[in-house]
């Protein structure tokens, strides 16, 4: 079985953030090998992706796997899965998705970026839960937000850039919060380097410290950033030692993420899912 590790939201390779991309022939192979492939893998995220019969709302069938635990939305490994499809052409033109969260698309523009339409999140004021501020070594913190079910994500504004970068969180302490994670973020420092805000995302619970680009959570950070600067169409920056951008456009209940990607590795799975010819002992 063929796979490949994609690095999304950057045109470089070892930037942006990697995520692994298996198309299948079929039906999704049982659960527990397609997590057994993810925590082999060990990226932030594996995408299994399956077509579906023409005539329906979508084109293809599409789930994530962190290394510990199925998502319910993930935009580095869309937008890795798409770029997959597209460089087989497998797919032309605006891609459809059916997930967990409902129908998502991508498509690629002539100039190879790819744009893709998410749910926008919603976002409702909390106060600072005791045990964030502790496992973020109490930096100042303006605000706080809570998302969507589907995102399950707290949104943490901080005072600058400068205090996002050098943060250095408690991921053990992070790890026993009860939402998926946390995404830190502020203004940009210097907009004319070419973003508008800054981010750091953390998901020790789902066995990521710190996931490089995050796209869901873009469609959090959209609705929040829109609002305080004033514009519906905005770059962000995400990431600490490894970083991407992601372009944002808020269009009412959706959030447009665009972005590109580069393939990196293109290899062979030898392992293949239970009940097939080649697969090997199942522990």
């Amino acid at each position: 079985m063929r796979i490949r590790i994609v690095d999304a939201f950057t045109d470089r390779p070892f930037h942006g953030n990697p995520a692994a991309v298996l198309l299948l022939d079929a039906a999704f192979p049982p659960d527990t090998w397609l997590q057994q492939v993810a925590c082999e893998m060990n990226l932030s995220e594996t995408a299994f992706a399956r077509p579906l019969p023409p005539g329906g709302d979508a084109d293809w069938a599409l789930r994530w796997f962190t290394p510990a635990a199925e998502v319910d939305m993930c935009g580095h490994a869309t937008l890795a899965t798409a770029h997959v499809l597209a460089g087989d052409g497998l797919a032309t033109g605006l891609i459809r998705f059916s997930a967990r969260c409902g129908i998502l698309t991508a498509e690629t523009a002539e100039d190879g970026t790819i744009t893709m339409d998410f749910p926008t999140s919603s976002l409702t004021p909390v106060p600072v839960p005791a045990s964030v501020d502790h496992a973020l070594g109490g930096p100042p913190i303006l605000s706080v937000h809570d998302t969507a079910d589907h995102i399950g994500d707290l949104v943490v504004e901080l005072a600058d850039e400068k205090t996002v970068r050098e943060l250095e969180p408690d991921h053990a302490a992070l790890r026993a919060f009860a939402r998926r994670g946390v995404i830190v973020t502020a203004p940009a420092e210097d907009p004319s380097l070419g973003y508008d805000f800054v981010s750091r995302g953390f998901f020790p619970a789902f066995g990521i410290d710190e996931d490089p680009v995050t796209g869901s959570a873009h469609t959090a950070l959209a609705p929040f950033w829109a609002e305080r600067l004033g514009r519906t169409e905005l770059t962000g920056l995400q990431g600490g030692a490894r970083r991407g951008l992601v372009r944002v456009t808020l269009a009412g209940d959706r959030t447009l993420l665009t972005g590109r990607a580069v393939t990196v590795v293109d290899g062979e799975l030898l392992a293949s899912p239970p009940g097939t010819a080649g697969a090997g002992p199942a522990e």
